[in-house]
This record gives C-alpha cells, structure tokens and sequence, in this order.
C-alpha cells in the first residue's frame, strides 16, 4: 500500500513538474519570438536610413554647384565651414530630413535642411544685394527632388512660400539659388536641386508680421519652417491639385 502510494504522488509530482514547464517554455518562445521581430524591424528601420541616405548621396554626387551660391555638400556638422571662389560657407544647424510628400501627381521628397553663414567674395557681393545690403548673412536651404508620376506635363513649385519662426515670409522669388525647380516637369521627369532664402538680414525684402525695419539687425534663432508648395497644373494651367504645407523642425 505504501509502495502504490508512494508511486501515485510520484506520479503527481511528475504531472505538477510538467506542467509549470510549459508556461515557461511558452514565456522562452514568446520572448524569442518577441525578441526576432524587434531584431527584424531594427534592421529594417537601418536598411531603410541607410537606403535614404544612399539616394540623397547619389543626388548629391549628381547636383552640379551653383554658379553664384558656395558649394555646402561637404558641410555636415555644424561648425564646419567651406570655402571656393565663391565665397565662406558655415554651417549653423542641419536636419537630414528625407520625407516624401504626395501632391497630387507629384512626388516632393525634401532630402536636407540647413542653416548657413555666408560670406560671399567681393565679386558676388553685388548678386545679393537685391535681396539683402548684409555682406554676410544667414541663409535657410532645402535640397529637394520632384518627380512627375503622370504621363502628362505639369507645372508646380516645391516652395511656393515659406515663412520661419521668427515671423518671416518669402515667396518663390527670394530664392537665392535659381536653379530652375519651378515651372514645367515632363511626363514622368524628374528634378533635384537647391532653395535657399536669407534670414535675419537688412533690407532683404522679406515680410515681417508686426515688426519694423530695425528688428531685421536682430538676428533670430530659426527653430521651424514652414513650407507652402504651390497648386498643380496641366499643361493648359488648369489646377489639378491643391497645394501643401509642410513644417520642418530643426
């Protein structure tokens, strides 16, 4: 009798023992499997940064400098600074932003956002003097790519206007760079390039809300902006889509 009783508890025992193991084994493959699938969306968090980055290199191996505007590729940190014959370029703040944005049929991805000091060359001085009597001056600029994805030709402006944080506003036409991104994109073309719009400067023509000429001397952090694109149009200038606004933080 003993002996049979011995053998049932045993046999409990055994049953008890079997059974908390299991929650366990089921605990071990849930946080394995838990643990495989952050794995898995890291890597695909990194293939797709590193695939961004890729692109926005490969454009900017593609971009030609502009003839009047100091070439900044090589400007990543802030601090850095570049000179050519152009003139000195220092970086004061950098978002590498790689965002796309639908507008209608047209795809708008902005790749980078910078805050540049420039001092131009004596000889260039004279190009920025419409927009600004600074010989040295703050400017905000975007590197963007446009595709048309329709067959048909279109007219649009990725930077319609675009106003700051400190209260500034500038239409398509302070743009520093005039590179040609507004306007007509043929069927299924595309476009890559610089905009840029000088900050914090005298007499640079920009729109304050609420403030005089004499607060331009004072230069402002710029934290945001804020573009607005322009509307689409078919090749008979008939708004297709509406335009976008797009803030960009710092």
């Amino acid at each position: 009798m003993k002996k049979t009783l011995s053998i049932f508890f045993l046999i409990l025992l055994l049953v008890g023992c079997s059974s908390n193991a299991s929650p366990e084994n089921n605990e071990k493959n849930t946080g394995n499997e838990n643990q495989t699938d952050n794995n898995a969306n890291g890597k695909n968090d990194e293939t797709k940064q590193q695939k961004n980055q890729e692109q926005t290199e490969s454009k900017m191996d593609e971009y030609q400098p502009n003839p009047q505007v100091t070439d900044d590729r090589s400007l990543q940190k802030v601090g850095q600074t570049f000179t050519d014959q152009k003139g000195e370029a220092a970086l004061k703040a950098i978002k590498n932003v790689n965002k796309t944005y639908e507008v209608g049929s047209v795809e708008l991805t902005i790749r980078e956002m910078k805050l540049i000091h420039l001092r131009p060359d004596y000889g260039m001085i004279d190009y920025f003097h419409v927009l600004t009597h600074d010989e040295e001056f703050d400017f905000v600029k975007v590197f963007v790519e446009i595709k048309n994805k329709s067959s048909e030709k279109v007219n649009f402006a990725p930077i319609a206007l675009l106003e700051t944080n400190t209260g500034e506003t500038f239409d398509w036409q302070k743009d520093i760079y005039l590179e040609e991104l507004n306007g007509e994109i043929e069927g299924n073309g595309t476009k890559f390039g610089n905009l840029g719009f000088i900050v914090n400067a005298t007499g640079n023509h920009a729109h304050k809300e609420g403030r005089n000429e004499s607060d331009h001397k004072e230069a402002k952090d710029i934290k945001w902006i804020e573009i607005t694109t322009s509307n689409v149009f078919d090749k008979d200038q008939k708004k297709i889509s509406e335009a976008q606004k797009i803030r960009i933080d710092f």
